[in-house]
């Protein structure tokens, strides 16, 4: 989900003008601003604070008692010290024009992995990134493609007026295509393009559900798609997702208990563990679907890493109660921001609708551009070789976090890989970023945040040993402190 490369932070130093104990101060308000220390963060204890910086207790004492001066913490006690919620001053808006006022509105779990996706590229390689290293996707057919298109008279036409509602039909005739190969048959006015993935799975939400809905959504699962739920008002309804699928059970008690309107699955190569959808468990949930009045959505935004015959709840249901949704951002394109979804016939005009009134048009360039590069094999031959450099990365990713005392609790597949550190992973966080790594902790992965041993890594970016050996020597050095203790 985002490139995270935050710059690692200079260090604490004596001769400089500004105070120890301001230094420190304005390191901690300044992640507690970006929200890399997010509200009801605990920062640590006076002693541990010390050790890790250098610095006299002291120190840290006037540090905090400026951050608790500044309303940035609050003292708890016999506890320690807690990053606050930000309280808009009287008569701010809810939601400012400004950037800061966009960002501090945003839940803190999604803020925090989307923020990074804004952070400019660096050589370093993040651990926590979502996506694909932006070298592994430069190709030149992109552009080629794209030149092509706007060396015609489409360039003016597409420029001039509005694009199709539905989106290009190229594309659409081109996706459907390509459904087929998947065994989902859909006609060309069965596909809806959109402004990515997430924005499909938006229109889908809003033209399904009203405000106090019940969702089931699978945990850990995407903290982008709990806190968007909940920012619409929905019940957030966690199902634990297995390596066959979603547990059937607590499904059928909160189908019994809350009557819920919606299922979220990423079936193939889930995020973050990579687990995918048995046929039984999939056959299951279309019938409680069917049991229960509810409908899926299915989310295939890694069908292009996918392996071959991957169980597709839509495949089975024949879009009777289902929902597709995919996209390109992963796999090619980022800033395009090109995606679809595909709908059973009675809800395609409903779902327009929703669409026009939030984008009115579509990015008729891009997605021509798209399509040629579809039909003409280039994507297929691009997937292929990423697929081939993944597999290598993830065998060298898997050795080097076995041999830094990692355990795989899922077996590793597709990008991403779900790990047990054996330690807090939210105060591992921490030390990494004053390293300069930032990790995706197990508690962003939670539709309620709590404290987890666990952190999804990138295999494409986890390959070098440089960030193991790092992690290896803040963990030796956190654990002789007692910092970074299990949680429970």
């Amino acid at each position: 989900m985002s490139t995270l490369h935050p710059p690692a932070p200079a260090a604490l130093t004596r001769a400089a003008a500004q105070p120890l104990s301001e230094q420190l101060a304005a390191r901690f308000a300044d992640r507690i601003r970006h929200r890399l220390l997010p509200p009801g963060a605990r920062l640590p204890s006076v002693r541990q604070c010390a050790t890790q910086h250098g610095v006299n207790p002291s120190t840290v004492v006037t540090a905090y008692d400026q951050l608790l001066a500044q309303g940035l913490v609050e003292a708890r006690r016999n506890r320690g010290f807690f990053v606050r919620e930000r309280q808009r001053p009287h008569g701010e808006p809810a939601s400012g024009s400004g950037p800061e006022a966009g960002r501090m509105a945003a839940p803190v779990n999604a803020a925090a992995l989307i923020r990074g996706m804004f952070h400019p590229a660096g050589a370093r390689p993040q651990p926590g990134m979502g996506a694909f290293p932006a070298d592994w996707m430069s190709s030149g057919f992109l552009q080629s493609a794209l030149r092509r298109v706007t060396a015609t008279e489409t360039l003016a036409e597409a420029s001039l007026r509005y694009g199709e509602p539905h989106g290009d039909g190229q594309l659409r005739r081109t996706l459907a295509t390509r459904l087929v190969g998947l065994g989902l048959p859909a006609g060309p006015d069965q596909i809806i393009t959109t402004v990515g993935a997430t924005h499909a799975l938006d229109i889908v939400s809003r033209t399904l559900l009203k405000p106090g809905d019940g969702v089931m959504v699978e945990e850990p699962g995407w903290a982008v798609e709990f806190a968007r739920l909940e920012a619409m008002g929905m019940r957030v309804l966690p199902v634990h997702r297995g390596p066959a699928g979603p547990d059937l059970e607590v499904m059928a008690r909160y189908c019994e208990a809350h009557a819920p309107k919606l299922f979220v699955s990423v079936s193939v190569l889930h995020n973050p563990t990579g687990y995918c959808l048995s046929a039984a468990s999939a056959h299951r949930v279309l019938q409680l679907a069917q049991q229960h009045n509810f409908h899926v959505v299915e989310d295939d935004t890694y069908s292009h890493i996918a392996p071959e015959h991957a169980t597709r709840m839509c495949v089975l249901d024949g879009l009777q109660r289902s929902f597709y949704v995919s996209g390109f951002a992963k796999i090619l394109a980022p800033n395009w921001r090109v995606g679809y979804l595909v709908a059973p016939p009675g809800w395609v005009e409903r779902l327009l609708d929703v669409k026009l009134l939030t984008t009115l048009t579509t990015p008729s360039l891009l997605e021509r551009a798209l399509s040629i590069c579809i039909e003409q094999g280039q994507l297929r031959r691009h997937a292929e070789r990423i697929r081939h450099r993944l597999d290598q990365a993830r065998g060298r990713s898997v050795r080097l976090a076995e041999a830094a005392g990692c355990r795989f609790v899922a077996e590793p597949a597709g990008l991403f890989g779900w790990v047990d550190t054996g330690v807090d992973t939210e105060a591992l966080s921490q030390r990494l970023l004053d390293e300069g790594f930032l990790i995706a902790p197990g508690a962003l992965f939670h539709a309620a945040r709590a404290p987890s041993t666990l952190m999804r890594i990138n295999f494409a970016t986890t390959q070098d040993a440089a960030f193991w050996d790092v992690y290896r020597r803040v963990l030796g050095g956190s654990t002789r402190e007692r910092g970074l203790s299990s949680p429970g």
